[in-house]
């Protein structure tokens, strides 16, 4: 299993960004797959969650409306658009497949580093 994380960067407030999740090594479109957050001296966090076949979603509060998860399973990806930045979502951002509560399918990827900074 193996998630590769790409698309960050530096983004001024009010900003945006698209982060790619590319996956392999399991049947990617059997699984729902989860967009995670670390920020600096905090725990990871669940940013935003969508089903195996891409028709449901779901969003952490301090994130709703302003991402948006998507996947494309032809391609073993998962998305997320991120608009209106704010300075507390710098963090470095990771996917994975969630099996369960604090567990994922395989390890943690290098994650992408998002700063939102003036």
């Amino acid at each position: 299993v193996q998630y590769v994380e790409s698309g960050g960067g530096l983004v001024q407030p009010g900003g945006s960004l698209r982060l790619s999740c590319a996956a392999s090594g399991f049947t990617f479109s059997h699984y729902n797959m989860t967009w995670y957050r670390q920020a600096p001296g905090k725990e990871r966090e669940v940013v935003a969650r969508i089903i195996s076949g891409g028709g449901l979603t779901n969003y952490a509060d301090s994130v709703k409306g302003r991402f948006t998860i998507s996947r494309d399973n032809a391609k073993n990806r998962v998305y997320l658009q991120m608009n209106s930045l704010k300075s507390e979502d710098t963090a470095v951002y990771y996917c994975a497949a969630r099996v369960g509560s604090g567990l994922i399918l395989g390890s943690w990827g290098q994650g992408t580093q998002v700063t939102v900074s003036s």
